[in-house]
């Protein structure tokens, strides 16, 4: 199948058209932010996209596998502070792994926990999974309050990943650039589970045409089941990112998150996995070019493009067959 490069070829033009309206070293900033932003988005989002695309399930609960797992992992990284603090790589890795295997674990048992008893009486019905849904997520974050309490905790970054590195005029924090990198490494490792496996076929074939896959003897409840766990790992770990990226946490965090999260799977297309990268990237670099040239518009930039998008493509960048 042909590749429909022209969505993709809008970063790099948005990009360039921002290079007139801002210094070069600022730029430069200003992008490799908009990319961070953009790729944090993107893992928060891809779970869910795959999720409607799939099982056609309105989640408006995933805010709460963001807020969950990023207390968890706050959990583990303030037990381990020395190790956050210590000026070592290895140190502070030996406490961010565990952290961030906590986040994905307590997410996902959560994501399992929703999908047997809130969701899978509501399959088929979309307002009353907007209901039970968003009165999950409302109910996990009172939760949130009692183990963790209301007041917001502090999550200082890893000594390593602390501070900036000049690239010419232009100061780049190192978080944002590791950011980039392990938004890389999650999109492609989708990619080529979604492209290249007979699992990644079953999932697009169960997007596609869900019928068609059960007549031909799959369980495909069974693998919707696994594809719910996984993208509510994902929002586990996006909550993590998210987290960090802020230096703090608070039990709203995911529910305010979720405006922007289905502003970008409405951009990309619903349950597209590449259009969400796509229109994650777009709404982190315009909401960070807008925000420095005309800081009053910063808040409704996602809107205005989510707008221009739809009406140049209604069905978003990437539509897919059920979208």
């Amino acid at each position: 199948m042909k590749t429909d490069w022209i969505p993709l070829l809008l970063i790099p033009v948005i990009a360039l058209a921002a290079l007139p309206f801002i210094s070069g070293s600022t730029w430069l900033t200003l992008t490799v932010a908009g990319l961070a932003m953009g790729m944090m988005i993107f893992v928060m989002a891809s779970g869910l996209t795959l999720v409607f695309g799939l099982m056609d399930v309105m989640n408006f609960a995933h805010g709460a596998f963001i807020t969950v797992g990023a207390y968890a992992a706050a959990s583990v990284l303030l037990a381990m502070k020395a190790d956050m603090q210590a000026p070592s790589l290895a140190a502070n890795l030996a406490a961010i792994g565990p952290a961030l295997l906590a986040a994905m674990a307590l997410a996902a048992v959560l994501g399992w926990f929703f999908e047997r008893v809130v969701i899978r009486p509501v399959y088929g019905d979309h307002l009353k999974q907007i209901l039970v849904t968003m009165g999950g997520l409302i109910v996990v974050e009172q939760l949130i309050h009692v183990v963790w309490g209301p007041d917001i905790i502090p999550l200082p970054r890893p000594a390593t990943i602390t501070g900036a590195v000049l690239i010419g005029d232009a100061a780049i924090e190192r978080y944002r650039i590791l950011a980039v990198l392990v938004g890389l490494v999650v999109f492609v490792a989708m990619w080529l589970l979604l492209s290249r496996t007979r699992l990644g076929l079953l999932i697009r074939a169960g997007v596609e045409n869900t019928e068609m896959v059960e007549s031909l003897g799959y369980r495909i409840r069974r693998l919707f089941v696994g594809v719910f766990v996984a993208g509510s790992g994902l929002a586990g770990l996006g909550g993590v990112m998210w987290a960090m990226y802020q230096e703090s946490i608070n039990a709203a965090m995911g529910m305010q998150m979720m405006v922007v999260i289905f502003i970008v799977i409405i951009i990309g297309g619903l349950g597209s996995v590449g259009g969400c990268f796509v229109g994650a990237l777009l709404v982190g670099l315009v909401a960070n070019y807008i925000g420095y040239v005309a800081p009053k518009l910063a808040l409704g930039s996602n809107i205005l493009l989510m707008v221009l998008i739809l009406l140049w493509r209604p069905r978003g960048l990437y539509p897919i067959g059920k979208a």
